[in-house]
C-alpha cells in the first residue's frame, strides 16, 4: 500500500515537472525532453533544447546557450559501449554527455581556470554525479587540462552547427 503511493506520488511529481528551457536569450519553462531519436538540430529543437539551471542565455549571436558549472570526464570503463544514441563511445574523440541537449548539438567548453577550449558533440547523457553539468570523454579533457584534476569549472556554448567551420569557414 505505502509502495502504491510512493510511487503515485512520483509519478505526479514526474509529470508536473517541467524543464528550464532557453530560446534566443529568454528562460521559459517547458515540458519538452529530447529523445534518443534526436539528431541534429531542427528550429523547433533548438528553440525549446532543455538546459541546465543557474543558466544565462547571453551569448554570443550563433550560439543558443551559455552557461557555467563543473565538468568531468569519462573514458577507460565507458571505451566500447553504446552511448544514449546508439554510437559506440570512443573515449579519444571529441564527444560530451549532457543531460538535456539534443543529440548533435555542438558545445564549446572553455576551461575557466586556464582558457583553453574544445569542441565537442553531444551523443549521450549524463553526468549523473552531483551538481556537474557536462561529462567530456577523455580526448577533450586532455585537450582543455582537466585530466590531473578530474573536474574543473567550465564555460560551456551550445551550437546548432559546428562553431568551428562559422568562425574558421
Amino acid at each position: 500500500m505505502i509502495r502504491n503511493r510512493l510511487i503515485l506520488a512520483s509519478f505526479l511529481v514526474l509529470m508536473t515537472t517541467g524543464t528550464i528551457t532557453a530560446c534566443q536569450n529568454s528562460l521559459t519553462l517547458s515540458q519538452y525532453t529530447p529523445s534518443a531519436s534526436d539528431g541534429a538540430l531542427t528550429g523547433d529543437q533548438r528553440s525549446r533544447a532543455s538546459i541546465a539551471d543557474h543558466t544565462s542565455v547571453n551569448c554570443q549571436p550563433e550560439c543558443f546557450l551559455m552557461t557555467t558549472g563543473v565538468a568531468s570526464y569519462y573514458a577507460d570503463r565507458f571505451q566500447g559501449r553504446t552511448t544514449a544514441n546508439g554510437e559506440t563511445f570512443d573515449m579519444n574523440d571529441l564527444t560530451a554527455a549532457h543531460k538535456s541537449l539534443p543529440f548533435g548539438t555542438w558545445v564549446r567548453v572553455t576551461n575557466m581556470d586556464n582558457g583553453r577550449e574544445v569542441t565537442v558533440r553531444i551523443n549521450d547523457r549524463g553526468p549523473y554525479v552531483g551538481k556537474r553539468i557536462i561529462d567530456l570523454s577523455r580526448q577533450a579533457a586532455k585537450v582543455i587540462g582537466l585530466i590531473r584534476p578530474g573536474t574543473g569549472e567550465v564555460k560551456i556554448e551550445a551550437f546548432e552547427t559546428n562553431p568551428e567551420t562559422i568562425f574558421n569557414g
